[in-house]
C-alpha cells in the first residue's frame, strides 16, 4: 500500500473524472453523475428522485395545510395526479416550443414525446399545473383560490428539491466565476463543451436555497394571509423576482433570445405581472367557512 498522503491524493485524483469540485478546494465534495443506479437496462437517475421527493414533500406539506382551510387531506392527494400530469404535459410543452429550431424542426416527430431524452421548462411544468388544478377545482366544486394559496408553498418547496437534480444532472449550470464557491462539472458534464474546466456558478443551488427561503415564507404567511388568492398571488410574484435574479447567473443559453433577455427572465416578467394583477383584482375577503364544508361536501372532496 503507498504511503497514506499518496493513497489519499490517487483516490481524489479518479473521482475529480466524475465528481464536482467546489472552489478551489483539493477536494470532490460530492460525485456528479445523473444515474443514480441501475437493474438492468432501467436506469434511475438522481433527477427522477429528487423531482419525486419534492412531489411527494410537496403533496404531504399541502395536505397539513389543507386541515386549516376546512379540506380533507385526501383532497390534496386526489389532485396529485392531475398536478403531475399537467406539469409533465406543460413542461415538455414549453420546452418543445422554445427549441423547436434546434432540436426538433429536423428530428423525428416522435421526439417531442421522448421526455426520457430530457427536455422540461420549469414555467411550462407552472402553468400546466395550474391548468389541472383549475379543472380539478371546477370538477370537485372548491374554491379555487383557497386551493392555490394551500398549495403555493409547496411549489417551492419542490423546487428546493428539484434543482438539487438538476445539479446532479449536470443541467441549468453558470457562467464563469472567480468567486471561492465556484464549482467544476466533470468532462462529460453539459457545460464542458462551452466552459470546459472553468470554475462556474453554482446556479441549481442559488435557486435552491432562495426556493427554501421562499417556502419558509410562505408557510408562515399562509396562517396570517388576509384573503383567499393572496399566497398563490405573492408566489408568482416572489419566484419571478428570484428567478429573474438567478437568471443573470445562468449560462446555459446558448444566446439570449430576447435583446438582452434570457427567455426565464422573458417568462418571469409575465409570471410577476400575472401575481400583480391577481393581488390587485382579487377580493379582500376570506371564503366563509361555511361555503367550503358545502362545496366539500357537494364534490365529495
Amino acid at each position: 500500500m503507498p504511503p497514506v498522503k499518496d493513497y489519499f491524493a490517487s483516490r481524489m485524483a479518479g473521482r475529480r473524472s466524475r465528481g464536482l469540485i467546489f472552489g478551489r478546494l483539493a477536494s470532490t465534495l460530492i460525485p456528479v453523475h445523473p444515474v443514480a443506479f441501475q437493474f438492468g437496462a432501467l436506469k434511475v437517475t438522481w433527477y427522477g428522485i429528487f423531482v419525486v421527493a419534492g412531489f411527494l414533500a410537496g403533496l404531504w406539506t399541502a395536505s397539513r395545510r389543507a386541515l386549516r382551510e376546512n379540506m380533507r387531506p385526501e383532497t390534496i392527494f386526489d389532485l396529485g395526479p392531475w398536478l403531475l400530469a399537467g406539469t409533465i404535459l406543460g413542461a415538455r410543452a414549453l420546452y418543445v416550443v422554445s427549441y423547436w429550431k434546434k432540436d426538433f424542426a429536423h428530428a423525428p416527430i416522435t421526439e417531442i414525446f421522448m421526455v426520457q431524452h430530457g427536455g422540461l421548462v420549469f414555467y411550462g411544468g407552472l402553468i400546466g399545473a395550474a391548468l389541472a388544478c383549475l379543472l380539478f377545482a371546477r370538477r370537485r366544486h372548491l374554491p379555487l383560490w383557497r386551493l392555490g394559496d394551500v398549495l403555493a408553498p409547496s411549489i417551492a418547496l419542490g423546487s428546493f428539491f428539484g434543482r438539487w437534480g438538476c445539479l446532479m444532472n449536470g443541467c441549468c449550470y453558470g457562467r464563469p466565476t472567480t468567486l471561492p464557491w465556484g464549482i467544476h462539472f466533470p468532462k462529460d458534464s453539459y457545460s464542458w463543451p462551452y466552459y470546459g474546466a472553468q470554475a462556474l456558478h453554482p446556479t441549481e443551488i442559488y435557486d435552491s436555497l432562495l426556493n427554501l427561503g421562499l417556502y419558509v415564507f410562505l408557510a408562515w404567511l399562509f396562517r396570517r394571509k388576509k384573503f383567499d388568492g393572496q399566497i398563490f398571488a405573492l408566489y408568482l410574484i416572489c419566484y419571478a423576482v428570484l428567478r429573474s435574479f438567478v437568471e443573470v447567473f445562468r449560462g446555459d443559453y446558448p444566446a439570449l433570445y430576447w435583446g438582452w433577455l434570457t427567455p426565464g427572465q422573458l417568462v418571469s416578467a409575465g409570471i410577476l405581472l400575472a401575481g400583480a394583477i391577481l393581488l390587485w383584482k382579487l377580493p379582500r375577503k376570506i371564503v366563509p367557512m361555511r361555503a367550503v364544508v358545502k362545496a366539500t361536501v357537494a364534490g365529495k372532496a
